[in-house]
């Protein structure tokens, strides 16, 4: 049964749909062939007639992200007869702009071949839409299993609806330069508690020139939400705001200590940034750290194509990395929050069997061949890894100031938590809960209340949603 979040989702997609008279090919720009399929050779067609295959990826990716004129002139080179139109969906590389368009073109005529999720939610939220085409008779007439051949579990209600691309463990970005001002080393295994008190250690100033210890970029609007499970992400288990099941994981004690952390480094220490500044300013996680605003920046490690400096962003002091913080010594190191790209084979394409070749390369030997991020597929091995982060920092303007080795050491020991298949109305959880916590930063109720009020809010969204 469709969930009533899907329901209304897919009526307001219909509905701006119409009211836009959204036609095919206008959702983005195109590009590795471009403009409307329709006049694309071979589009509809197939290799049968003399005519190439022409395939339409959506993304969000940039060009200056995920190499694509490289990517997939190779897969084209490898695969006569078959042609990948880009359709980029966001030129600035923004996955909210990307997703609405994206559904705006699911709901018109436009030809759909392989689709591009940005995150769980987003993709739970299309395949409950029906926008993705389960794989699971592709992957047994191939012989893998997702949760073996990937380090990322796709499964949705126990059907793989899209295999994962990049592996993008987050880290924690630190200021080389101010660490050795400070007297404070490389850390490559630490806690929570040891994470306040470099920030605390390195914030300096007051003002306008002061400089903090860290910047958490979230959560905002239901989104960056990561900064709201600190001590719950680096967990083996129930590492989020619902569990497997879909119930409520919100009375795990680390949902507790993760708002007792927020709460004590911005009001106590004064060594993070202040969620009023991040809100009213639209502070920039990149400005924070490379304009050395802050001193630490947890991120995900899509950061590697930028961590050298870019023309856009310059880096003008040194460069170390650090794995995501544990709660306890005695915690296993490197379990941390992942990222990783959803690619899909689209419901409505008429050219399934292709889009699934493509979508199985892509997500393995074509990772490699984008060169941009580490690999979701776990035959790659550490040397080809190495091989990639060289490549990577090669691309950047200064890469003789980051401290490769406690990069790739961060790298290699990072791990996922067990993947929670997200629900479909997981997006709503996540505004709830956000709501909650601007409450409590902004002084107007305190941590019992939050907690409270979150947990009454989502039994409230899951009851609401299984009816």
């Amino acid at each position: 049964m469709m969930k009533k979040r899907g329901k209304t989702l897919l009526a307001a997609v219909l509905m701006m749909s119409l009211l836009s008279a959204c036609g095919g090919g206008n959702g983005g720009t195109t590009a590795n062939g471009g403009g409307d399929s329709s006049a694309s050779p071979g589009a509809g067609g197939g290799s049968g007639d003399g005519q190439s295959i022409n395939l339409r990826l959506y993304t969000y990716g940039t060009e200056e992200a995920y190499n694509w004129n490289h990517t997939l002139r190779a897969y084209e080179e490898s695969h006569p007869g078959i042609k990948i139109e880009l359709v980029q969906l966001s030129e600035k590389g923004d996955t909210q702009e990307a997703f609405k368009k994206l559904d705006l073109e699911a709901a018109s005529s436009a030809q759909m071949d392989i689709l591009m999720f940005s995150d769980p939610a987003g993709y739970a939220q299309r395949v409950a839409l029906g926008m993705a085409e389960p794989l699971d008779e592709f992957i047994a007439k191939d012989g893998f299993k997702v949760e073996e051949d990937y380090k990322v579990d796709t499964r949705l209600n126990g059907k793989v609806y899209a295999l994962p691309g990049k592996f993008n463990p987050w880290y924690v970005l630190l200021n080389k330069n101010h660490l050795e001002e400070t007297g404070l080393e490389v850390p490559a295994d630490w806690t929570w508690a040891e994470f306040a008190d470099y920030a605390k250690k390195l914030t300096q100033g007051e003002g306008a020139s002061k400089r903090y210890g860290t910047y958490f970029h979230g959560p905002q609007a239901g989104g960056w939400m990561e900064y709201l499970k600190l001590m719950m992400e680096n967990q083996p288990e129930n590492a989020d705001f619902l569990k497997a099941d879909g119930s409520s994981n919100l009375d795990d004690p680390n949902f507790r200590k993760t708002l007792e952390l927020r709460v004590r480094m911005e009001k106590e220490d004064k060594s993070s940034v202040p969620y009023t500044d991040m809100i009213s300013q639209k502070l920039a996680y990149r400005t924070q750290f490379f304009n050395e605003s802050a001193s630490m920046l947890l991120i995900g490690s899509w950061m590697n194509t930028e961590i050298g400096g870019t023309d856009k962003v310059p880096l003008n002091f040194n460069v170390a990395v650090a794995p995501f913080p544990k709660n306890t010594p005695e915690d296993e190191t490197g379990l941390t929050p992942v990222t990783t790209d959803y690619v899909a084979v689209a419901a409505k394409s008429k050219h399934k069997q292709e889009a699934y070749d493509f979508v199985r390369w892509y997500t393995t030997e074509g990772q490699i061949v984008q060169g941009k991020n580490i690999p979701a597929w776990n035959q790659v091995g550490s040397e080809q890894v190495q091989g990639i982060i060289d490549t990577i920092l090669s691309g950047t303007k200064n890469p003789e100031k980051v401290d490769k080795k406690s990069l790739v050491d961060t790298l290699m020991v990072s791990k996922a938590s067990a993947i929670i298949p997200p629900a479909s109305y997981q997006s709503e959880v996540y505004e709830a809960i956000n709501e909650e916590y601007e409450k409590l930063i902004l002084g107007n109720q305190d941590i019992e209340a939050t907690i409270k009020n979150s947990q009454e809010r989502v039994a409230k969204i899951i009851e609401s949603n299984q009816k």
